[in-house]
């Protein structure tokens, strides 16, 4: 498989169209229709279903679809970082994690980078433990921040210093609204909207149940989200209430929303991680060197 076939794909896969993915590619649609089916001839699967306007994926296409944004992105990744082997320090630094207030540690410290060096740029990618390690560990990312508890024994990391406080969102009109906390009690016979980090079996690596103890199957959990902004307008709209950190969501005095933290009060850390024996960019290893020096105290070799 050539890189250029699949950023070909992958243009006809994002227009659903051989000839408006043509016309983008600047090629004709003949020489781009024979070199999908040349694609799907080296594969040995069809990956697109034709019609008349319009081209679908077929389910081994879906599949190459994610491969192939993966392949790409590491080229473009690596092409970058050759770039930025001058003598100026310039390229792009890769982070992903969840939604947290701790990330604005993470934020002072790019602020302060960009401002001595303006040609880094850093690219931020927004989701759960398991999406971030797994981008992490095919390179995708340059670092990950996670959420305490978590599995670091395969990273290099460095606990970060502020905390996160778990709660409850809910519309302000809400009975539960007059309470100042929110008890394991209050939670059973309610409609919850949970992370899919914060349902995960595995207690042990799992803040919220292991805070709920052994009833935590007995909670009525009607939606999971990825994005608390998503999880918010399920809240507003009255599907339930989001179990959720606090500081993410608008709950001003003109927001229809509140938060009430949970007691006993359960809190989480967060560490930012690297792969052991991960050769940075020059980009990506002035952002550790800067991380680093703030951070020493509370660094980890795991």
């Amino acid at each position: 498989m050539e890189i250029r076939v699949l950023r070909y794909f992958l243009a006809v896969a994002r227009k659903g169209s051989i000839t408006a993915a043509a016309n983008y590619l600047h090629l004709t649609q003949p020489t781009l229709s024979r070199q999908l089916k040349d694609l799907e001839e080296e594969l040995g699967q069809t990956l697109l279903i034709r019609k008349s306007h319009r081209v679908t994926l077929t389910p081994e296409g879906m599949l190459l679809r994610k491969r192939a944004e993966e392949i790409i992105a590491m080229v473009d990744k690596t092409q970058s970082e050759f770039v930025s082997l001058g003598n100026t320090v310039s390229g792009n630094v890769y982070i992903g994690g969840g939604e947290t207030r701790v990330m604005g540690e993470i934020a002072a410290v790019i602020r302060d980078i960009q401002a001595a060096f303006p040609t880094i740029h850093f690219h931020l990618h927004s989701g759960n433990a398991q999406d971030v390690t797994e981008r992490l560990d095919k390179g995708l990312l340059d670092f990950g921040v996670l959420i305490q508890p978590a599995d670091l024994s395969r990273y290099q990391s460095l606990q970060l210093k502020g905390k996160d406080q778990w709660g409850v969102l809910m519309p302000k009109d809400s009975p539960l609204a007059a309470k100042k906390a929110i008890y394991k009690k209050d939670l059973l016979d309610l409609p919850l909207i949970c992370s899919r980090q914060a349902i995960a079996r595995h207690i042990s690596d799992n803040a919220f149940s292991h805070w709920f103890g052994e009833d935590f199957e007995r909670l009525n959990i009607v939606s999971t989200f990825n994005l608390i902004y998503n999880a918010a307008l399920l809240v507003e709209a009255g599907a339930g209430y989001a179990i959720s950190l606090d500081g993410l969501t608008d709950t001003s005095r003109d927001s229809a929303l509140c938060f009430r933290p949970l007691s006993p009060r359960l809190e989480s850390r967060l560490a930012i991680v690297w792969k052991k024996d991960q050769v940075f960019s020059p980009a990506a290893q002035l952002f550790l060197d800067r991380i680093t020096d703030l951070y020493q105290s509370g660094s980890t070799d795991s």
